[in-house]
């Protein structure tokens, strides 16, 4: 039986061959995962929100943010082995979970939250391989270091492998 790691909300995790790593509860929210093919080492950051900027200074959780949630998976990788240059990445999520009559920029927070994990992959010059975002439901996600898939799993749909 394989170990799944799982990522709660806000949060990030390593994981080697043969582990998995699982976030759920993916709605707005977009799943960020960092990976190094051939030393089969992976991280997955569950990103809430789009930007540090929006955190109280003293209360900062890293994990939380594209920006610093993106850097401090950088760090962990790099601690287990994972070399830099070879990092691919693949992302799911950012989904528009209501509907609301008004276009504030302010609600739309699942498209904000994929243009903030996408600025910051192409600023650290990350190649993004494949991504499931959007949409109006939930997903579930679950990362495989050993074959590089990952499986989504999307609230009244089929599962899928990217």
């Amino acid at each position: 039986m394989l170990e799944i790691v799982k990522v709660g909300i806000a949060d990030l995790n390593i994981v080697k061959a043969p582990q998995l790593i699982r976030t759920s509860g993916l709605g707005s929210c977009v799943g960020v995962v960092l990976y190094d093919e051939e030393k089969k080492v992976a991280g997955l950051v569950h990103v809430m929100l789009p930007d540090s900027a929006l955190a109280k200074a003293n209360m900062l959780n890293p994990a939380k943010f594209a920006d610093t949630g993106i850097q401090e998976l950088l760090v962990q990788l790099a601690k287990n082995g994972a070399r830099r240059s070879k990092l691919k990445a693949k992302i799911a999520g950012g989904a528009q979970m209501f509907q609301f009559e008004s276009g504030r920029d302010l609600i739309r927070i699942g498209s904000r939250n994929i243009e903030a994990v996408k600025q910051e992959l192409r600023s650290l010059e990350i190649n993004l391989i494949a991504e499931d975002i959007g949409g109006n439901n939930g997903r579930t996600i679950e990362f495989n270091p050993d074959d590089s898939s990952l499986m989504i799993r999307t609230v009244n749909k089929s599962i899928k492998y990217i």
